[in-house]
This record gives C-alpha cells, sequence and structure tokens, in this order.
C-alpha cells in the first residue's frame, strides 16, 4: 500500500475553495492519509506555496503550515484543526508569517499552488522551538521513509 495524502475538500491539482484561505474562513482543510510505512515513528506536515509572490516570477517558496511529531498511527486531521485539537504529541512550527498554526493561501496575483507534504519518520524529533520549514527539514534529514504529497491551487478574484 503506497503512502497516500488526500483532502475531501478538494482534488489533486484541484482548486481549494475559498473558505481556507484568507478570501473566506482561513481554516484549515481536513486531511487523510493511509500506507503509513511501518517503521515510521511520526509524521511531519509542511504545507508551502512555490509561486510566491507571481507565478509568473516566483521569488519565495511561502510557508503555509508546518507540523511534526503527529503519531504514526494517526490518519488525517479535521477541518479548522485547532492547536488544543491537534493529537497527542504533535508539535507546531512557525509558518512565514512568523506564527504557529495554520495560514490559509492568500497568493496577491495569479493562480498559485499549494504543496501538502507529508513525511513519514523513522524517528520522533526533539521540541525544535517552533521551527519554520527549513529548519523542520534540516532535523528531519536522514530520517525521512516516505512523502506523500498533495498539491491544491489558488486563485483570488480579480487576481
Amino acid at each position: 500500500m503506497s503512502f497516500r495524502l488526500s483532502s475531501p475538500a478538494f482534488t489533486q491539482q484541484g482548486a481549494i475553495p475559498s473558505k481556507y484561505t484568507c478570501d473566506g474562513e482561513d481554516i484549515s482543510p481536513a486531511l487523510q492519509w493511509s500506507g503509513v510505512p511501518s517503521g515510521a515513528k511520526s509524521l511531519a506536515l509542511i504545507v508551502e506555496d512555490p509561486d510566491a509572490p507571481d507565478p509568473a516570477a516566483p521569488q519565495r517558496v511561502w510557508g503555509h503550515w508546518v507540523l511534526y511529531n503527529l503519531l504514526p498511527d494517526s490518519d488525517g486531521l479535521p477541518e479548522a484543526v485547532t492547536a488544543e485539537q491537534l493529537p497527542k504529541g504533535t508539535l507546531q512550527g512557525a509558518n512565514d508569517w512568523k506564527r504557529a498554526g495554520y495560514g490559509g493561501p492568500c497568493p496577491p496575483i495569479g493562480r498559485h499552488r499549494y504543496f501538502h507534504r507529508l513525511y513519514a519518520l523513522d524517528t520522533v524529533l526533539p521540541q525544535l522551538q517552533q521551527p519554520d520549514k527549513s529548519a523542520l527539514r534540516d532535523a528531519m534529514e536522514g530520517h525521512v521513509l516516505a512523502e506523500a504529497e498533495l498539491i491544491g491551487t489558488y486563485q483570488r478574484s480579480g487576481g
């Protein structure tokens, strides 16, 4: 069984509903996963936009959500998950707004892609003091057993 990541809110390469963006409620979409490798000790999630600020001339990869030490026997996250609702032991990193938690798509121009990447790790990571996506990737180096990816897109009306 392959490691898979999906959402009931949008399909692979499909449009992310505005409810999950700065134009709506700015809540996290529900995510579901399956096929976690048997040797996994934890999971990490990074959601990012490689098209910032303009897909025609991207300048940086914007981090929207950073979570780590999710339980490997978990199978997803509910819609609008709060810090208190995260599975026991899950730690949050900092998004590129310099805060913990989910920050939804809010592209200034054009249709952007949002990569939701779930990593199965062979270890439980130490407390990293709210790492950004780069610090989390550094901590995960050499520990990734598998990666699952879900890509959604979003374009603001008039953008």
